[in-house]
């Protein structure tokens, strides 16, 4: 080889690890700098919802910490997916951000349309809360226990309808546990929102709903629904003198609604990190927790490692449950 050739060759070289340096520069350099721009949070759901209450509450103390819009998109949708479908194929600068909640770890497994993978084409950030979900009827139904329910779902088989969000959402699979661990037959009638189902159990035209605490705890309050049992393992602060489903008689029924925010996978780790530890602040505040519980929330502000755990663990349970009781998107 002459010596003109590998003069040439050590040149390309030497501009081949320049550049590569000035672009690991510039990288680190925006990562020191983030936020310096504004952020777009994703939400599933539409407003006035839980997750969106949730968002709104977290948007809002990281534009007073960071001094950048935060800012809430609605995305709604297919179940939730469609938002965090878009965060899945953003660009993972920590600048496109997602929230999920329960319903996400139900819906991957009978949704098998989905263009992506949640645990592979998104990465945790934190758990944002944990809440019950709670049985309400309409009022005009002649119970007032679960075990009364149960016995006049089993003098009538598939006689009761109970109303969801959706196929495959969380009060889908919520309503096809009590069927299953209570041995009754009911009539699933499903819709395009919650609050649809809501109205419908209302009026009359369906008999009952599983559904968050936010939306229907103004209901109850009015008498225009009836709280039968919560479907976490213990009582809601929010609702104290509604019992468990356990308690009301239903062995091994336990639900825990949650939302979390995630980020597209590839989201350089010290972001991540830096909002992990910023959101988790903000879920300590004593107003946040006053504003949460308006949902009938907990606060979460866990870590990256902990949430993904927390997503692997309800994956698995739901894809198990769903497969059992013969759930699909159909």
């Amino acid at each position: 080889m002459s010596i003109q050739r590998r003069q040439l060759l050590a040149q390309l070289a030497s501009l081949g690890l320049a550049a590569q340096t000035g672009s690991a520069l510039a990288q680190s350099t925006a990562i020191s700098r983030y936020p310096d721009r504004q952020i777009r949070l994703l939400c599933p759901f539409a407003p006035a919802g839980g997750v969106d209450l949730t968002a709104r509450i977290i948007a809002q103390k990281l534009s007073q910490s960071w001094g950048q819009s935060v800012v809430v998109d609605n995305k709604t949708g297919a179940n939730g997916m469609i938002a965090v479908e878009l965060a899945a194929k953003a660009q993972p600068d920590g600048y496109t951000l997602t929230m999920i909640s329960s319903s996400h770890s139900v819906n991957v497994t009978p949704q098998s349309i989905n263009s992506f993978n949640l645990e592979r084409d998104l990465v945790p950030v934190t758990q944002a809360t944990t809440q019950p979900y709670v049985l309400v009827v309409n009022p005009a139904l002649p119970v007032k226990s679960v075990a009364e329910l149960i016995a006049m779902a089993r003098a009538k088989p598939g006689g009761l309808t109970y109303g969801s969000s959706g196929i495959g959402g969380f009060s889908h699979l919520a309503g096809a546990l009590l069927e299953s661990l209570g041995g009754v037959k009911l009539t699933h009638v499903p819709y395009k929102g919650g609050s649809m189902a809501m109205n419908d159990v209302i009026s009359g035209q369906i008999d009952m709903l599983f559904s968050t605490i936010l939306q229907s705890h103004g209901h109850i309050m009015s008498g225009r629904l009836k709280p039968l049992a919560v479907t976490s393992g213990k009582r809601s602060a929010t609702l104290p003198d509604t019992p468990t489903m356990q308690e009301a008689g239903v062995a091994g029924y336990q639900m825990t609604g949650w939302y979390g925010i995630m980020a597209p996978k590839g989201t350089p780790a010290p972001i991540i990190d830096k909002l992990n530890r910023e959101i988790a602040r903000i879920l300590t505040l004593p107003d946040t927790r006053v504003r949460l519980g308006k949902d009938g929330s907990e606060a979460v502000g866990n870590s990256p490692a902990e949430f993904g755990a927390h997503i692997s663990s309800e994956v698995k349970r739901w894809t198990k449950l769903i497969q059992e009781i013969g759930i699909s998107a159909d």
